[in-house]
Formats: C-alpha cells, sequence, structure tokens
C-alpha cells in the first residue's frame, strides 16, 4: 500500500503537466481576424486616393487594409497577392505587380 501512494501521485502530477503542455496560444496581433492565411492574387485598378481596389473579375470593390503597400500605384492596373477578409470587403497586400 506504501508503494501505490506515490505512484498515484506521481501518475496525477504526469497528468496535470501534459495539460499545461497545450497550447492555448492566441494568433498573433498582425493576423487579422477572419483573414485566410494564404495569399490570393486578384487583377484590378486602385483607386486614385488607394484606399480601396475595385476587382476586374467581378467589379467587387475593396477596402486595402495597409493603404502604405500600394503608395505610388494610385490609379494603376495592378495584380494583388492579398490576403482577403472572411466577410469580403477588404484586402491586406502582401505585394504588387504592374500589369503590362
Amino acid at each position: 500500500m506504501k508503494r501505490v501512494i506515490p505512484i498515484i501521485l506521481a501518475m496525477c502530477l504526469l497528468g496535470s503537466v501534459s495539460l499545461l503542455a497545450q497550447d492555448t496560444t492566441k494568433p498573433d496581433d498582425n493576423m487579422k481576424a477572419g483573414a485566410s492565411m494564404k495569399a490570393t492574387s486578384i487583377t484590378g485598378k486602385i483607386s486614385e486616393d488607394g484606399k480601396t481596389f475595385v476587382s476586374d473579375k467581378d467589379g467587387k470593390s475593396y477596402t486595402i487594409s495597409n493603404p502604405d503597400a500600394v503608395k505610388g500605384h494610385e490609379g494603376h492596373h495592378v495584380v494583388l497577392k492579398a490576403h482577403v477578409s472572411s466577410e469580403g470587403n477588404e484586402v491586406d497586400v502582401v505585394s504588387l505587380k504592374m500589369m503590362k
């Protein structure tokens, strides 16, 4: 009986340690809630003020969450590589390429 109690205590201790080792961290602040993890390529035109983007495919308008990424390309026809929000009304630009 003297050996059973320490064995039970050791098993309880190991069980609680394994529960603490589970990953319960929150997502990074730089990852926007609802944004897709994989960047998508979208062709379209950046507005003159550089705050919106209109897609060629469906004419849908997106708000650019990081307008500094498109600075200097206002009014141009481009291909964006961006994370599109799950609501579908905002893009986070990763990179852009000018169309020919």
